[in-house]
């Protein structure tokens, strides 16, 4: 009798003897994930069921992850089948106004220049070691835009899906925060200063309609490899655009995306594993994410004092930090750090155009780097 109370309660206490201190490790970031998202409203939609997601994986003999196991369910059905992020695309298409863009082209310009530091933190992480889609994978942090990353990760490196997808929400929500220093060290006060004039012009509905059609056809024979990205975006922009699909328009922006977007958390989450995730490898991802992300800030304005010289003065350089894909927080620091050195500043709209082509930019820069990996007999 005895000895049947004495295994029972070892039973009992089983996971505590299993639990490893990267397990405990991963719990905690998990915890901070969750503070982040509820205390200090970082991307709680994500950061929330990601830091959940967290804890659950690394509570030990749990097979949550193993055959059959409620995450790996999930994570089977949505991630290794590239459903999650593809249908989060559509939604997000289906959210994006392009008519800045469509106003303004020379903004498109910004959104590409946005995308610089994708490929400079891929010849350095090649530098540092990294296999060639290992480095594509850390590389395409630096577009700041997480359902693009997860697309990538998950096909070509799913062993680096937890560390990039909490890289590139964490960075995503802190762009208020990494954002306008770069933006200050690299314009003068002068230049800050500049007011843009606002030419408002009348897009017509013919172009919006016909925009995300000739995108995707272009974009496709270009590199037909991310065509899956590219085309579900403008797939969910052309619903929004055409007017005749109001009720695939609505169930994509809300229900699909929010259903979608919890499933994604969860499962990034299930992907962070203590024994896995706690290794050297994944400090030098999250510092060389942070690099992509800085860098792409520095290439856009940089970019954008050279339009300032190009017009004569008429683009302020503060512009181009929104060429990045965090869309819409990037245009609106953007308005914000110009506000602040001239109260007759009004960058948004410029900005807005920038932070659109950012989006369609980050698609394309992963699209081309799939199709070369392709080209190259790699994938």
């Amino acid at each position: 009798m005895l000895e049947a109370i004495i295994s029972g309660l070892s039973g009992l206490i089983a996971g505590f003897a299993h639990l490893q201190w990267s397990n405990l490790i991963m719990i905690v970031i998990g915890c901070l994930l969750l503070y982040l998202g509820i205390k200090k409203d970082f991307e709680p939609l994500l950061l929330l069921p990601i830091g959940f997601g967290a804890i659950m994986v690394n509570i030990p003999l749990t097979e949550l992850m193993g055959k059959d196991g409620f995450l790996r369910v999930i994570y089977d059905f949505g991630i290794l089948t590239e459903l999650f992020p593809l249908l989060i695309f559509v939604g997000i298409g289906a959210m994006t106004d392009f008519g800045p863009v469509l106003e303004n082209p020379y903004t498109f310009l910004l959104g590409a220049a946005g995308q610089c530091g994708i490929f400079l933190t891929l010849l350095l992480a090649l530098a540092l070691g990294f296999n060639k889609l290992d480095a594509v994978t850390i590389g395409i942090i630096g577009a700041c835009d997480g359902p693009t990353v997860i697309y990538v990760a998950s096909q070509y490196a799913p062993h680096l899906l937890g560390a990039v997808s909490v890289a590139a929400y964490s960075y995503m929500s802190l762009v208020p925060v990494l954002q306008p220093p770069i933006m200050r060290m690299l314009t003068t006060e002068k230049e800050r200063q500049i007011v843009m004039k606002t030419h408002k012009k009348t897009v017509s509905k013919t172009t919006r309609i016909l925009f995300p059609i000739v995108i995707t056809i272009l974009g496709g024979l270009i590199a037909p490899k991310g065509l899956p990205l590219l085309a579900t975006i403008m797939l969910g922009n052309l619903m929004k655009e055409s007017g005749v699909v109001t009720r695939l328009t609505n169930a994509s922006q809300n229900e699909i995306a929010n259903i979608v977007t919890l499933l994604l958390g969860i499962s990034i989450g299930a992907t962070m594993s203590g024994p896995e995730f706690v290794k050297p490898q994944t400090l030098v991802i999250l510092v060389l994410g942070l690099l992509a992300i800085c860098l792409d800030t520095a290439c856009g304005v940089l970019f954008g004092k050279a339009l300032k010289v190009l017009t004569g003065g008429k683009v302020n350089p503060l512009i181009g930090a929104a060429g990045i894909s965090a869309f819409p927080m990037s245009a609106r620091v953007v308005q914000k750090e110009g506000f602040k050195y001239n109260k007759k500043n009004y960058l948004l709209m410029h900005a807005m155009g920038a932070n659109a082509g950012g989006q369609i930019g980050s698609v394309m820069a992963a699209a081309v780097m799939l199709s070369v990996l392709k080209g190259m007999g790699i994938i």
